[in-house]
Parts: structure tokens; C-alpha cells; sequence
């Protein structure tokens, strides 16, 4: 199989979308991804996974630290600034939480330290322990078939 149709296959499953940040030198970085996992509850620990070309992964090997914002169903500009989608000329005013940079008003934000990083084909996949949580009301923001979507009212 090729890599166009594996890729447009996982597409069938639609994701939330996150921003991973992380600062190494007072500088501030982030990436938009859909590859992120709840791993354990004891100890508490998450799983992202980035690409080995990424910019991102030279700076959470660095850091140690990253930052997990889970985005809104308002945030859809944050994810395409952060996914390469969309230019922008100014600098993102990032809010500062457990001493790192966050999406202001994500759904939640949570910070991690590197417990682990794994080797997985073309990716990195890195396991963090999760040091604090903030949480906030709304609707997500989900990913399905390389599009945009919203959930529709499931209460």
C-alpha cells in the first residue's frame, strides 16, 4: 500500500487537535498534532509523537519539558498557525502556565516532563509525566478526513 492511502485511511478517525509547546532559551515553540494519547493514570502519562524532519523535536530534546493545549472549536487559526497552514507576522502572545508557554484559552493545557522517548519509523514518540493541569469549559475542535469539523450537540 502507499503512503497517501494509509494516511487518507487514518484520516477516517477523527481526532481531537492539540498545539505542543515547549521554550529552550527563552525562546518560545510550538506544533499543531493530532498524535497524542492518554497513557497511564498511575503515574499520570501522555504520549506524543513527532515526525523526525519536525522542528519541534531538536527543541523537546532539549527542553525535557513540553506543554499539551487542547484546542477549541474557536481555536481553528491557532491550529493552521502552528500546522505551517497559515503566516502570520506578528508574534503568537502565548500565556505562560507551569513555567512554560500555552494556547490561551485551550480547553486544557498540561505540563509534562520527559519521562522516555521511543524510536517508531519515522517518529519519535515522546512519554510525559504529567506535572499539572488546567482545564476550561467549551467545545473541541476535531480533525476528520483532513478537514475541519465540530461535534454536533451529543447531549
Amino acid at each position: 500500500m502507499d503512503d497517501r492511502f494509509f494516511r487518507n485511511v487514518m484520516g477516517n478517525f477523527a481526532t481531537g487537535i492539540t498545539v505542543i509547546t515547549t521554550e529552550v532559551e527563552g525562546g518560545a515553540h510550538g506544533m499543531t498534532a493530532n498524535a497524542f494519547v492518554s497513557v497511564s493514570l498511575k503515574p499520570k502519562l501522555l504520549l506524543i509523537s513527532i515526525d523526525k524532519r519536525a522542528k519541534m523535536l531538536g527543541f523537546l530534546q532539549e527542553a525535557k519539558r513540553f506543554a499539551v493545549s487542547f484546542l477549541s472549536v474557536e481555536q481553528q487559526e491557532e491550529s493552521m498557525r502552528f500546522a505551517g497552514q497559515k503566516k502570520d507576522e506578528e508574534s503568537y502572545r502565548f500565556e505562560r502556565f507551569g513555567e512554560l508557554p500555552v494556547i490561551q484559552n485551550a480547553l486544557a493545557n498540561v505540563v509534562c516532563t520527559v519521562s522516555n522517548e521511543v524510536e517508531a519509523g519515522d517518529h519519535i514518540l515522546f512519554i510525559g509525566e504529567v506535572q499539572d493541569i488546567k482545564v476550561r469549559d467549551g467545545e473541541p475542535i476535531i480533525y476528520f478526513k483532513g478537514k475541519y469539523r465540530e461535534l454536533k450537540n451529543l447531549d
